[in-house]
């Protein structure tokens, strides 16, 4: 289950530091932020629409399908939504009329989900309907809003501090139990805890319920166990609780104290839940107690899209609705507004083999789009031919004119990724990490936000404003001063990405204007502040490398799902049906990302000369063009599979550890020569000198430092000490065209030799 971040109600996350009230003043509540919410037109409404003027404008533009949820305004609701079928517009119209008609009071609607920006996109498409005061959260946030209101009366005293980040505390339980964890251990070991408490299960019922769940046990079930049972008495200890502990106290509170159920459900008497399919035992029991003996309530979800069980996550609450409802109102949305029709035949093609529960309830999508092109198979005989065979593809795609911010490359597990940052960066391609630092906290946003706010504060004594005439024109006149130009510099570097970072704050002042025409540059700083609070950030221009979990609930013009290989998709430990059928409902989750180009590739060897021993994901059988079983048609296109040959390399046959002998296999083990267990014998000052000699040439170039080399070939080759190019050439990472452009530098400064202020400057056209 996505982790959402609720925050202490102290913690100020915004942009730019608050400013305090003058004295005697009281503090104005914030205003909700506005968002677009577009995607595509035919699934969102027009990125800043005007308030409709009745509630039956707000139906306007709906299918019959979702005007159908938006008018079942009484009773359960049940809405079977499949990928890019317009669940938000729909749910989000349905309060909206709700609330326009007369028929719900804004403050007594809950909307949950369970991302910060999920919520925060329900609250801006709602404020965009005229439907101001309705509560839009994530379980955790409504959870901790009720336990820190309710705490001093329900326990007394202060609500204990909230972890937000529970490894190290776990780290601590092991050492006391004297148990040593490696990294992925640790990380694994974190998972199982927060699965026993969002099923409600104590450290003394562990080792039987994770052998009843079939959990795959990072550790003997006995030791995690322990951990467990001492992670729990740290917490006590210190007066500290984690997220799960959030739900669990709030639960405990609401069964304990009839007099606060009570007050909270008179707060709250209509409920709708996104993602109905993600919600675990422990948020389903929170939802009941909210509830209580009513059925004002409308769930949202997909099972086919049902991808996060090894949290606690379980499709049953969704599929057994009309079982603990009998009168539930249940529509489907089936017509797809997010991909083409070649995409969705892919998507239904792959559902249609899927069997279990989840698959008894599939939907078959109908594309409302016009055709596309083929969704396009790739074979490589190594997975760093894969890489670049990728790359090259992202690169023609961006020249034919798709913008960097609509392609995705989407893998099985975050350790994927290395390969594909290295070949983007070779192929001089901007990419941005999933999950990576956000853009409110990016410290060129940081300065132009507070350029900005100094606009506000002194604009009118301000030069720089004298020939601004809007809001627009004079984000753009402050952020000329920080590096803002009308066009972009060139290359894709730093500077560019810097550039790209102003730009996106330039499109942002733009869309706000529209939207509010009578908006100041004051208005603005607040709706930055009210972003940076929910982290909903502007579109940066970037290829996305994500994994396929962290893709749940976006989607791209063009989209690679790279590494579909046995072993890896469906992952080596998925071993039973229910596990394997969950790795194909992943599969299908990163098929539906994807608007209109979708590539699906596979590399037959992990490393060049390898032995060719893979085969593709058993989930491509049937789908890919000459997998088709006997007599029947492939459901995933009429193209042929391109078999990509091998691009000439250095290493022919396995590669060895230079310290310990042993084979290695990660692409960074392989890029230093060694494990990454083993002692390095790097030269710390030569390191230091090739770091700062890159840092001018990304500088001079306009490129992200990786671009010119990572820091583990730096590490390499201050490792290797190359004295001649053979030798330098000869280092994983570096390669001919690297050795032309900065050859010369990189051995004068091997062997000692001051370089000019900028070196040799490698020349952007080599």
């Amino acid at each position: 289950m996505p982790r959402t971040t609720a925050r202490p109600a102290s913690t100020h996350p915004a942009l730019i530091r608050p400013r305090p009230y003058p004295c005697g003043q009281r503090a104005r509540p914030p205003r909700r932020t506005w968002q677009h919410g577009g995607v595509t037109a035919a699934t969102h409404p027009t990125a800043f629409p005007q308030v409709p003027e009745s509630p039956d404008d707000v139906l306007t533009g709906l299918d019959p399908e979702q005007r159908e949820v938006a008018t079942a305004l009484h009773g359960p609701v049940c809405v079977l939504a499949g990928a890019g079928t317009g669940k938000t517009r729909a749910i989000t119209h349905r309060i909206a009329y709700g609330v326009r008609a007369g028929i719900l009071q804004p403050t007594s609607v809950l909307a949950v989900t369970f991302t910060n920006r999920a919520a925060g996109e329900m609250r801006g498409r709602l404020r965009q309907l005229g439907a101001t005061g309705v509560q839009a959260r994530t379980f955790h946030s409504a959870a901790l809003r009720q336990l820190q209101y309710f705490w001093p009366k329900a326990v007394g005293g202060e609500l204990p501090r909230l972890v937000e980040r529970k490894v190290q505390l776990v780290a601590e339980a092991a050492a006391r139990c004297r148990i040593r964890l490696d990294r992925g251990e640790l990380r694994d070991v974190t998972g199982e805890i927060e699965w026993s408490k969002v099923t409600q299960t104590v450290p003394a019922d562990y080792l039987a319920a994770a052998t009843k769940a079939d959990r795959e046990t990072p550790r003997n079930p006995a030791e995690t166990a322990q951990i467990y049972a001492v992670y729990e008495q740290l917490k006590q200890d210190r007066s500290v609780i984690d997220f799960e502990d959030v739900l669990l106290l709030t639960v405990g509170i609401l069964q304990d104290r009839y007099d606060i159920a009570e007050q909270v459900r008179s707060q709250y008497q209509h409920f709708v839940v996104d993602e109905y399919q993600d919600v675990s035992p422990l948020q389903q029991r929170l939802l009941e107690l909210w509830l209580g003996d009513r059925d004002t309530i409308c769930v949202v979800g997909d099972a086919s899209q049902t991808i996060y069980s090894f949290t606690g996550a379980t499709p049953d609450h969704l599929l057994d609705f009309r079982t603990r409802h009998p009168r539930a109102t249940v529509v489907k949305l089936v017509r797809d507004y997010r991909s083409t029709p070649q995409v969705v035949h892919l998507a239904n093609g792959l559902l249609a083999k899927a069997s279990g529960r989840a698959a008894d309830h599939r939907l078959e999508l109908r594309s409302q789009r016009e055709p596309g092109p083929e969704p396009t198979y790739a074979e490589y005989p190594d997975e760093p031919s894969e890489a670049e065979g990728t790359a090259r593809r992202v690169r023609k795609l961006i020249d034919s004119g798709v913008p960097a911010s609509e392609i995705a490359v989407l893998f099985r597990t975050n350790g994927q990724s290395e390969l594909y940052e290295q070949a983007l960066a070779d192929a001089a391609v901007p990419y941005q990490l999933r999950g990576a630092e956000r853009f409110f906290e990016r410290t060129e946003v940081r300065e132009a936000g507070a350029a900005i706010r100094s606009a506000a504060r002194f604009g009118n004594n301000d030069a720089l404003l004298d020939d601004a005439v809007d809001v627009p024109s004079q984000v753009r006149a402050v952020l000329s001063t920080k590096g803002w130009t009308d066009n972009p510099p060139a290359g894709s570097g730093a500077v560019r990405d810097r550039w790209e970072s102003l730009a996106a704050l330039v499109r942002l002042a733009e869309d706000f204007t529209r939207a509010q025409p009578a908006a100041t540059l004051a208005d603005l700083v607040t709706e930055l502040d009210e972003r940076a609070a929910a982290q909903h950030a502007p579109t940066v221009q970037g290829v996305t490398l994500a994994s396929l979990h962290a893709a749940k609930g976006l989607e791209w013009d063009a989209v690679f799902l790279v590494g579909l290989t046995e072993g890896m998709l469906p992952i080596t430990y998925a071993k039973t049906d229910a596990q394997i059928e969950e790795e194909r409902r992943l599969l299908y989750v990163g098929v539906t990302r994807a608007r209109e180009h979708l590539g699906l590739s596979w590399a037959l060897a992990r490393s060049p000369g390898g032995r060719a021993s893979r085969r593709a994901s058993r989930f491509l059988n049937g789908l890919r063009p000459g997998s088709a079983a006997a007599g029947t048609h492939s459901a995933g296109g009429t193209g042929g599979i391109e078999r990509k040959p091998a691009a000439p390399r250095r290493h022919r046959g396995p590669v060895y550890c230079r310290v310990c002998g042993r084979t290695l296999t990660g692409a960074g083990e392989v890029k230093l020569m060694r494990c990454e267990d083993c002692p390095s014998d790097m030269d710390e000052g030569l390191y230091e000198r090739l770091r700062d000699w890159r840092g001018i040439q990304a500088k001079s170039l306009g490129q992200p430092a990786y671009c010119v080399f990572t820091d583990k070939t730096l590490i390499a080759i201050a490792e290797a000490v190359p004295a001649d190019v053979g030798e330098l050439a000869r280092i994983a990472g570096v390669g001919v065209r690297k050795v032309n452009r900065f050859g010369t530098d990189v051995l004068a400064i091997c062997a000692g030799q001051e370089l000019g202020d900028e070196g040799e400057q490698a020349s952007v056209d080599d």
